[in-house]
């Protein structure tokens, strides 16, 4: 996303952004919280350095709340279900963000960010804070700064954090990567018993929740049978972190909702609880942070490398001709990237020198 030089004139300062942020819960918080994320994800230079600069002032004050990943098909009601989960969190005391992601146009690459509009209740909460964002072409159902996003929810007091991925497949799992437990949301007669054990998103969930299970219960239980069959087949690998019999481990579980109707929210987070109470006691959960930590950094670094290779004068330079060339057919697209990457490799050697 790359924000207009009129919007970020306006951001206050790093200093006036902590102030905010730390502030009293409130409008003047939220507001601070959206300049923040504006800034986090804007691609100039200068508004980087900012970032980097804001996150490191941050982050002492994050890692306290809880990381939660909600995936699906389009459809499955993940919207409805956040805002009935969320209300009955704040219900409990809690303060709830919620993080949701939606997709770019391929064509226009514009979003029309609606899934704030399905939570007309949550949205307008004192307790709940909600951003919607562009996936931007980013992968894996989630977008490039939902991380950071994560972070000044954190530093700002909501002790629970819900991420939304735009409706994804069966591969698009990058949530997973980012929070603490990842939930995936299926629906009655999504599938026979095959696609209930097919492997992708299905073996990386910590949770399943059969939405919409008011509409036929017949299906829903029958669809609950098949996928607590299919997760007990998935993590049976011989590994000993699966053994069933170990109490002090997590075992996925499979749970009927309807979020419609506000049944089986409470359900949900009592299982939630469980797994949380489970994986903090034997240190899943902080073992599982350090290695998400890890792999954000190396993503980011990927991420700088590709826009570092298109900004390459050797490389700028040798592109058109080559794109031309790849287009017409006259050399195959693998030896026209291979010489790109030698034309970068060979000048940055020969500075060297």
């Amino acid at each position: 996303m790359t924000t207009s030089p009129t919007t970020l004139a306006r951001q206050p300062s790093v200093s006036g952004l902590l102030d905010g942020i730390a502030g009293d819960a409130g409008a003047v918080q939220r507001r601070a919280m959206s300049k923040a994320i504006t800034l986090l994800e804007s691609t100039r230079n200068d508004h980087r350095v900012q970032a980097d600069e804001l996150l490191t002032q941050l982050l002492p004050h994050t890692g306290k709340s809880f990381r939660l990943g909600i995936s699906g098909v389009p459809g499955v009601g993940k919207s409805t279900f956040i805002e009935a989960l969320g209300l009955y969190l704040i219900a409990q005391g809690h303060r709830v963000a919620v993080l949701t992601i939606d997709p770019s146009s391929t064509v226009s690459g514009g979003s029309i960010l609606g899934d704030k509009t399905r939570m007309e209740h949550l949205s307008v909460h004192e307790k709940a804070y909600i951003r919607p964002s562009p996936s931007s072409g980013t992968l894996g159902g989630v977008a490039e700064k939902t991380r950071e996003a994560m972070l000044v929810c954190e530093a700002a007091g909501y002790d629970v954090v819900i991420v939304e991925t735009v409706g994804v497949g069966q591969s698009e799992i990058a949530v997973a990567g980012m929070t603490d437990m990842f939930v995936l949301m299926q629906l009655p007669n999504a599938g026979d018993d095959l696609q209930a054990i097919k492997k992708g998103v299905m073996e990386i969930a910590d949770l399943v929740v059969i939405n919409k299970a008011d509409i036929d219960k017949n299906a829903a239980t029958r669809a609950e049978a098949q996928i607590t069959s299919s997760l007990r087949l998935l993590s049976q690998h011989g590994n000993p972190e699966n053994a069933h019999h170990d109490e002090t481990l997590w075992h996925p579980k499979v749970v009927q909702i309807s979020a419609l109707l506000g049944q089986g929210v409470d359900s949900f987070w009592a299982a939630v609880t469980q797994f949380r109470q489970l994986q903090t006691a034997n240190g899943r959960i902080g073992t599982r942070r350090e290695k998400q930590a890890l792999s954000w950094m190396w993503e980011r670094i990927d991420a700088g490398l590709k826009l570092a290779f298109r900004q390459h004068p050797q490389v700028k330079e040798l592109l058109p001709q080559l794109q031309a060339d790849v287009a017409a057919g006259r050399i195959a697209a693998s030896t026209a990237a291979r010489n790109l990457l030698l034309a970068q490799s060979n000048h940055a050697q020969a500075a060297i020198k």
